[in-house]
């Protein structure tokens, strides 16, 4: 494993942190004012929540140093920003292909990925609070600290709030996004496990060589992180299972990275080709937010870090972990079992799907409950439990809805671009003058003064007794007696 995959030599240097984030308070409150004579309202109030935010920061930093030298580069950096180039790509080419406006997407991207890191960050300082010695401390993502789950709802919430102002429905993007989720996954878990955090629990006796040999994680040498001594997983078994000091890496634990890594590249195959038979809008998006919500799940119950946080209630393992398979069980029942066209087969894995549920309580049952062990949900477990359920209730509204009205579920529902919207008036005001014009061709008609050999126009008709002397009159002859009756 290598945290550190090179060093920039860089010149000694002792830099005051109160300038630097003064200065960079000041650019983006230029930068708000720029947007803001630009008329770019959600712009501006961005760049100026930025700075008021790097003012704070100044504020509290304004005695301390940051001594510049040779600059590592770890490895989970690195693999963190190879997965939002991977996913810009993919995103981007996904939101073409879909009839998305491409400008717009890309710079949706930008502010989901940028929401993400955040929500991520956050998540992992709220669970770990105990692990920062300093305010500066919290933003030093160099050396991982991230919950994939926190990057999941910080991105839908810049998401949402960018695709609002542009008066454009989420339930498309979040289709064409997913993917990129499920690229970065793939990514970024290879950077945990070079770095190797986010490790599993000691193997047992029987496991394979060759997957000892992937879960056994060396003793750093001394310096080569500024804190610690030791890779974490060799720092925690010296601390909590008592692991010589001496020794030269870690116990062999489960590579939970390289599961999730593989679980990132599962889920990417599985949307892509459920892109192929989509019924609604949304619903890879549902798809991805279910089956990751099970596979996580399933991971933390190998998870052995103790920088994961934890939920309560406490409960006896033998019923709270089962319980969760129970949630996940009923919310494939309600809803995404219905994407199984046969009934018969519909119910079987309906069925099957609470026997995992099963299967856990009795390996997990005690034979006293006097002895039972007490377990809490870890914060990402409680977030897969609650975001696969919601998932499900969805996606069994949408998918009625999408039975019924097919055309409307696929429909992208996209504001008009100026351009449309003019050819639109251009239209309307071409079918009122269309209008006017019929309206106006009877009286024309009515006015139009005759042409030379038209006939003379007939008289309007009258009685018999009329015609009759209107004939007398012409031809000079007597009035004819009146012999129609009238009085």
């Amino acid at each position: 494993m290598h945290p550190i995959l090179f060093r920039v030599p860089l010149p000694a240097w002792t830099v005051p942190l109160l300038w630097v984030f003064l200065i960079a308070a000041g650019i983006a409150f230029a930068g708000a004012i720029g947007l803001l004579i630009a008329k770019n309202k959600p712009g501006a109030t961005a760049a100026g929540i930025a700075g008021v935010a790097l003012a704070a920061i100044a504020s509290q930093v304004k005695e301390q140093t940051y001594t510049l030298g040779p600059l590592p580069i770890y490895s989970y950096g690195v693999m963190l920003g190879l997965s939002l180039v991977v996913g810009w790509y993919l995103t981007l080419g996904l939101s073409e292909r879909d009839g998305l406006p491409k400008e717009t997407m890309a710079n949706c991207y930008v502010v989901t990925a940028a929401a993400a890191v955040v929500g991520s960050r956050v998540l992992y300082i709220l669970t770990n609070l105990d692990e920062f010695d300093s305010f500066g401390a919290m933003f030093d993502i160099r050396r991982g600290g991230l919950v994939a789950y926190g990057g999941f709802l910080g991105g839908f919430l810049g998401s949402y709030l960018f695709l609002r102002s542009h008066r454009i429905p989420l339930l498309p993007w979040a289709d064409v996004a997913v993917p990129s989720l499920a690229s970065g996954l793939m990514i970024t878990r290879i950077g945990c496990y070079l770095f190797g955090c986010d490790f599993g629990r000691p193997l047992g006796e029987t496991a394979p060589a060759w997957l000892k040999k992937l879960g056994t994680f060396p003793r750093w040498a001394e310096g080569t992180l500024d804190h610690g001594s030791g890779s974490p997983a060799w720092v925690q078994h010296v601390k909590e299972r008592g692991l010589d000091p001496s020794s030269e890496a870690s116990l062999a634990v489960h590579p939970t990275q390289i599961y999730e890594a593989l679980v990132g590249a599962g889920l990417l195959a599985l949307l892509l080709l459920a892109r192929r038979r989509q019924k609604f809008r949304g619903e890879i998006f549902l798809i991805f937010t279910f089956s990751y919500g099970v596979c996580r799940y399933l991971l933390e119950l190998l998870r052995d870090d103790a920088e994961r946080g934890s939920i309560p209630p406490s409960l006896p393992e033998h019923v709270l972990l089962p319980a969760g398979l129970v949630i996940f069980a009923v919310g494939y029942t309600i809803g995404f079992s219905h994407l199984l066209r046969d009934n018969t087969v519909r119910k079987v894995t309906q069925v099957l799907s609470f026997v995992p549920a099963v299967a856990l309580y009795l390996a997990l049952r005690p034979e006293t409950f006097a002895a039972s062990a007490t377990l809490q949900y870890s914060t990402s477990q409680a977030v897969a439990l609650a975001t696969g359920l919601a998932a499900s209730i969805a996606f069994a509204v949408y998918y009625k809805a999408a039975l019924d009205h097919p055309e409307q579920a696929m429909a992208l529902s996209l504001p008009d671009s100026p351009a449309a919207a003019a050819d639109r008036q251009a239209d309307g005001d071409d079918e009122d003058q269309d209008d006017e014009d019929e309206d106006d061709a009877p009286r024309r008609k009515r006015s139009a003064p005759p042409k030379a050999g038209d006939a003379p126009p007939r008289a309007k008709r009258g009685s018999a007794k009329d015609e009759g002397r209107a004939t007398a009159r012409e031809t000079g002859a007597a009035e004819a007696p009146d012999t129609t009756g009238e009085a």
